[in-house]
């Protein structure tokens, strides 16, 4: 395939960016975007440019890394994928396919298409825990029975990998889809009461500080997110802040 890339390129957080037009020959359809995108830099090395800069690491679809908005779409025109796992057989011989990093006040690019997505991890760090008992006492985890339906539904929230695609896509740079999969992994369990209340107000008052925006339930998030992870998240969010708030 024959394909022309328009690339964001930003040398880096305080440079004011533009998009960059390349030309691509002979890209099999059997490749997947990142190595595409290897074989450009490649190219770029070659010539004596600057390689384009991205994030990405296992390129299994598990880390979440590898982010790129491609043709107006968080991880590109597949569903269920990271940009890892899509495939150029996506794309047909001809086409102008245009890459951005994800674009959120919270999500500042770092250069090029790698953004920072350290607030993810500060949300986390406020609330996403539970207690250990450490002292020798501790409790086997199979001797604490949970029901199969909260089981697997902390299983499908856990899944979520904070990639923020969920943030890329919603309209207000809302992260409620990542922050309520992450309250639902430990609100279902019997093991996450301890921190139950302050977990919630705390990760929720993260969220904000961040900057991130609020829900307006367009859905867009659930259809981008690679895990599938449900809107029902959020509504269990909100329903877990709301009891926290009357604990006090």
């Amino acid at each position: 395939m024959n394909l022309t890339l328009k690339i964001w390129r930003q040398k880096n957080a305080s440079d004011k960016g533009k998009m960059v037009e390349y030309k691509m020959t002979d890209i099999s359809e059997h490749m997947s975007f990142l190595e595409m995108m290897d074989v450009l830099n490649e190219q770029l090395v070659n010539t004596g440019e600057e390689p384009v800069a991205f994030d990405h690491d296992c390129r299994e679809g598990i880390c979440g890394m590898c982010s790129m908005f491609i043709n107006g779409e968080a991880h590109g025109p597949d569903r269920g994928v990271t940009t890892c796992q899509l495939h150029m057989r996506m794309f047909n011989d001809g086409d102008t396919i245009t890459i951005e990093p994800f674009r959120a006040a919270a999500f500042p690019v770092i250069k090029d298409l790698v953004v920072d997505r350290s607030s993810f991890e500060r949300i986390q760090q406020s609330g996403g825990y539970i207690s250990v008992n450490t002292s020798g006492n501790t409790t086997d985890a199979n001797a604490i029975l949970v029901p199969k339906e909260n089981a697997d539904k902390a299983m499908d929230a856990a899944t979520c990998i904070g990639c923020g695609a969920c943030v890329a896509t919603c309209k207000n740079s809302s992260a409620m889809l990542f922050v309520g999969a992450k309250v639902s992994q430990y609100a279902l369990l019997p093991q996450g009461q301890v921190e139950a209340t302050e977990r919630v107000k705390n990760m929720v008052a993260q969220m904000d500080l961040e900057g991130f925006g609020n829900c307006t339930n367009t859905g867009a998030c659930e259809i981008e997110c690679p895990k599938g992870i449900s809107l029902e998240n959020i509504a269990r969010m909100n329903s877990e802040f709301l009891k926290a708030s009357f604990k006090g």
